[in-house]
């Protein structure tokens, strides 16, 4: 299954037996987020798969650099989900971990080791006010 960038495909296969869990993630977050922008971002000593570039700067940076709203990652026992959105003080992630079946949370990052044990619709509620969040402005974290 071709995504039309060689680049994205040949991440997906490098994931191995989490290929297709990630694939169906990204299709999730793809429909929760229908147009925005796609692309592999360093992270650690590996890459993710960014969506959505914004500002960013850390209180430990000079510079700010740029950040993926959302990104997904495959790790060696899970697979991460970071949405890099604050709204209202909380970060969304972390105030809607108990929405969203049985993962892991922290301020901003979801993991599984199984998309079907997410509560995709919570997840996918949780998606769409981070991006509508962000083209608000709102978004806290991007500040």
């Amino acid at each position: 299954m071709s995504d039309g960038d060689p680049d994205v495909d040949a991440w997906f296969v490098a994931a191995g037996p989490r290929e297709a869990e990630l694939r169906a993630t990204d299709a999730l977050v793809r429909a929760a987020a229908p147009g925005i922008d796609r692309q592999l971002v360093p992270m650690g000593r590996g890459q993710m798969l960014g969506y959505g570039l914004m500002p960013y700067r850390p209180r430990s940076a000079k510079e700010t650099t740029m950040w993926p709203l959302i990104g997904l990652a495959a790790q060696q026992r899970h697979i991460s989900l970071h949405v890099s959105a604050v709204v209202d003080g909380a970060y969304l992630a972390e105030s809607r971990a108990a929405e969203l079946g049985a993962v892991s949370c922290g301020k901003s990052c979801i993991r599984f080791t199984s998309l079907d044990r997410v509560d995709t619709a919570a997840l996918d509620r949780l998606l769409r006010d981070a991006v509508a969040s962000t083209d608000r402005g709102e978004n806290g974290f991007s500040g």
